[in-house]
Parts: structure tokens; C-alpha cells; sequence
């Protein structure tokens, strides 16, 4: 990445402290990148909120498209192959279907697979932990199509994608996850974010073999304030089946993909210039994002957002919060940021879930027509 700032600090108060960040090198000016706000969490009280990412602020689908342009030109195009690509859920499910999609355009020896927070009843692979996270365990699904199964344990090469690295401990946590499942055979790693915070902490645990790209790096600092009460957070780290059991059939990521259809709502129309946002709905937002771009190219002035098990406090990056039930059963609330009810002319909530799964007040409060994935 070419250095195109002079460094710069920025300061953010925050309840429980104030966070100080200092920006080295970036792609992008940094606030075209990302804001910030406070997590109702106890075990970390800030947040990088992306504004290209598509998940806690609405976000038109060419920008989005951009964003996993930009960081795919940024992973060597020699990387010997076959080439596993992972993204993080639940933020970045999208955004490393992005970069996969990116990149194996270039050459066509990728597999794409999503760490997932939803059993399939399939056989698992690894389990790996995101300790700071309001839902830490992950889980990486082993593929049931034998190409693509073999593909995944054959890789020699190996993209990690989240939208941003704190201090790199989840990277390397699943790293050493997969190299204890058996990927034994990895030649090279490449950890690939949005915005890096964490100093070369992936390089220093890995060696060598590792190199760490993004749009923006810098560093930061936590002054946290020892008499600021600790916030109640919400229990949403639910790793089961719930009373709305996901199909394997018709995968988009979690099993394993080398490429997926554009294939929701086939028949949609939408009038020019008309103001429409596509929700995707926790982890399924890659589907949703390719259905937004349609009607992106089609005319209409779209935005893309999905709904997150993620809990922040209202202030700073976030405007507006909406909560609900989570549409698979589990039991656990949901949230959508930054999406008012009128704000668009239509909204389009889009579910692999059964319709009925789908929050009513939600629906009502969005005035919002449900998709679902009939795969």
C-alpha cells in the first residue's frame, strides 16, 4: 500500500474512556473509511464502524464494490494455489465474498467459505474463538462437495478477511484453528481488512509466510476510565440450530463456494431513481448484495444494510437502532442501525429463513416487502 497521509491522530470520547487513534498509511481518506462508536460490551467499549462495509451503515452497492476491489488488487496475484479464502462472521461474511469474488477473477483455483455462528448439522471442520466479541465461538463448516472439499484441504495459500484488525488475535486464533484441523500444507498467509489497527501482530505470531494488507493502518489507544459503570449486554452468543433450521442446499458461503448466483427475486422491478435499501439478514448478506446491485444497474438509488446480533449504544456513528428477534429461532435480539422507518421508498428485507421467521414489528415498523431465498 502506498502512503498517500502525513500520520494523523484523531481523539473520540467515549462513556467509559476515550480512545486515541493514530493513522500511519491509507488508500482512502479516513473518514470516507469508518466512525465510531461505543459497544454495549464489558470486555471492549469501542468500535470501528466501516462506512463501505454495508452493515451498521447503509451503503450504496458501487461503493461497496469498490471497497472489495481495492483490497483484492492489494493481495499478491502469486500466491500459489489452490487458494482458501475465509471471511469473519457475522461482519464480514459479505465483505470476504467480495474480495473472493475480486480476486478469483483473476484466476480460478479460489474457494470461498464463511465462518459461521449457525450448525448445519454437517461436519464441522474447526472451531476457533473471537474472544473480545459479544458472540466469540466461530465455526468453520467442512465442505460436502467432494472438488470443493478437496480444494479447501489441498490449499496452499490462504486469505483471511474481516473488516477490521484490532489487535490481530482472532486472525491468529483461526489460523492456528485451521493448522490443528490439518491444513498443514499452507505456504502463505495473507490477512486482508478494511482498517488495521494491530501493528503487525498477524506477521510477528506467523513468520514469514505472512503479509497483512488494507485499506488503512494505524494504531491505537484505549484510556479507559476505572469509575465508568459497565454496560449490560445483551445475551446474543448463540452457536445452535434454531427453531428455524438452515438447509445446506443452495450454500452462498458456510460450505464452501467457488462462485454463487445471482438468484434472489429474479423477477423484481424497480422504478429510476427510486429510493430503495436491501437488508440482508445477519449472515446473509452476500445473496442480498448481488440482488442490490442489480437494481443499482437497473436505475434505482440503492442502498445496502443488514440486520447484526451486534449490541452498540446509540451516539457517534449511530444514529438509530431498531431491536428485535432474530429470524432463525434462536431466541437472541437483533439490531438494524442507521435504517429509519420511511427513510426509503421501498425496503427490501431479505431472509433465508421462512417468512414467517421474519420479525412482524419489524416488518411493520420498515413497512418493509420480505424476500426469501428459496434455495
Amino acid at each position: 500500500m502506498e502512503s498517500n497521509v502525513v500520520p494523523t491522530s484523531l481523539c473520540v470520547q467515549l462513556k467509559r474512556g476515550v480512545l486515541e487513534v493514530k493513522i500511519q498509511d491509507t488508500v482512502l481518506p479516513a473518514a470516507e473509511l469508518f466512525g465510531f462508536a461505543e459497544r454495549r460490551n464489558p470486555k471492549r467499549a469501542f468500535l470501528f464502524v466501516s462506512k463501505v462495509l454495508g452493515r451498521h451503515i447503509p451503503v450504496r452497492p458501487a461503493v461497496m464494490a469498490a471497497s472489495f476491489d481495492s483490497l483484492a488488487a492489494e493481495i499478491p496475484d502469486d500466491l500459489p494455489g489452490p487458494v482458501l479464502v475465509i471471511g469473519m462472521a457475522e461482519t464480514a461474511v459479505g465483505l470476504g465474498a467480495g474480495v473472493h469474488r475480486a480476486y478469483s477473477a483473476k484466476r480460478n483455483d479460489c474457494v470461498y467459505i464463511t465462518s459461521t455462528r449457525h450448525p448445519l448439522g454437517t461436519e464441522l471442520f474447526a472451531r476457533f474463538e473471537e474472544e473480545h466479541s459479544h458472540a466469540s465461538a466461530h465455526l468453520i463448516h467442512l465442505p460436502t462437495d467432494p472438488e470443493t472439499r478437496q480444494r479447501m484441504l489441498q490449499a496452499r495459500s490462504l486469505i483471511l478477511v474481516d473488516d477490521e484488525a484490532s489487535t490481530g488475535k482472532t486472525l491468529i486464533n483461526l489460523y492456528q484453528a485451521l493448522l490443528d484441523a490439518g491444513l498443514q500444507q499452507l505456504e502463505r498467509v495473507v490477512t486482508c481488512v478494511l482498517t488495521d489497527w494491530s501493528a503487525g501482530a498477524v506477521g510477528r505470531a506467523i513468520g514469514s509466510r505472512a503479509r497483512s494488507v488494507s485499506l488503512l493502518e494505524g494504531s491505537y489507544a484505549f484510556h479507559e476510565d476505572p469509575t465508568a459503570p459497565l454496560p449490560d449486554m445483551p445475551d446474543v452468543g448463540a452457536v445452535s440450530i434454531g427453531a428455524w433450521p438452515l438447509s445446506p442446499k443452495g450454500d452462498w458461503g458456510r460450505l464452501g463456494v467457488r462462485h454463487v448466483e445471482d438468484t434472489l427475486a429474479p423477477g423484481l422491478q424497480v422504478r429510476p431513481g427510486e429510493k430503495v435499501i436491501v437488508i440482508g439478514t445477519s449472515e446473509f448478506v452476500w445473496r442480498p448484495f448481488l440482488l442490490a446491485e442489480r437494481l443499482e444497474r437497473a436505475g434505482a438509488d440503492v442502498h445496502f444494510s443488514s440486520t447484526s446480533r451486534s449490541p452498540i449504544a446509540l451516539g457517534h456513528a449511530i444514529g438509530h437502532a431498531l431491536s428485535f428477534s432474530d429470524n432463525y429461532g434462536l431466541g437472541i435480539p437483533n439490531f438494524l442501525y442507521n435504517v429509519r422507518p420511511g427513510q426509503f421508498d421501498r425496503v427490501l428485507l431479505c431472509s433465508e429463513t421462512p417468512a414467517p421467521a421474519v420479525c412482524a414489528q419489524l416488518i411493520e415498523a420498515l413497512g418493509a416487502e420480505v424476500i426469501v431465498d428459496e434455495h
